[in-house]
């Protein structure tokens, strides 16, 4: 088992693309926010009834700053949970706080409603 960790934030942000209160298309500031860049997140989302676990990839909060980039926590709770990413869940087995986790207000289900309609 790796070393423990900690989450860097624990209360999911006030614009995250997971939850369903929040427009894809207005409600979250990205500066030069990119299309192509969001779809190009699919690789960060495990596929159904597929095992993987060697090169996890994770989807960094969009309020992170560059270099200093931590989890989505809608992400994490998508993926931890409905989405069945066993890579992410055995790496969370070590997360000294992930118990602090707090999502607000309905999730999406899928990563494809994330993103703007249309795209």
């Amino acid at each position: 088992m790796s070393s423990s960790w900690r989450l860097r934030r624990t209360k999911q942000c006030t614009s995250c693309p997971w939850r369903v209160d929040v427009d894809p298309e207005q409600d979250i500031p990205i500066p030069d926010y990119s299309v192509e860049k969001h779809q190009a997140l699919k690789s960060t989302i495990a596929e159904p009834g597929r095992v993987e676990l060697h090169g996890l990839h994770a989807m960094s909060c969009h309020e992170a700053l560059e270099g200093e980039e931590y989890h989505c926590l809608g992400w994490l709770a998508n993926q931890a949970g409905p989405g069945n990413n066993i890579a992410l869940r055995m790496q969370l087995l070590s997360c000294e706080n992930i118990h602090e986790l707090e999502l607000v207000g309905d999730q999406r289900k899928r990563f494809e409603d994330t993103l703007p309609p249309g795209a």
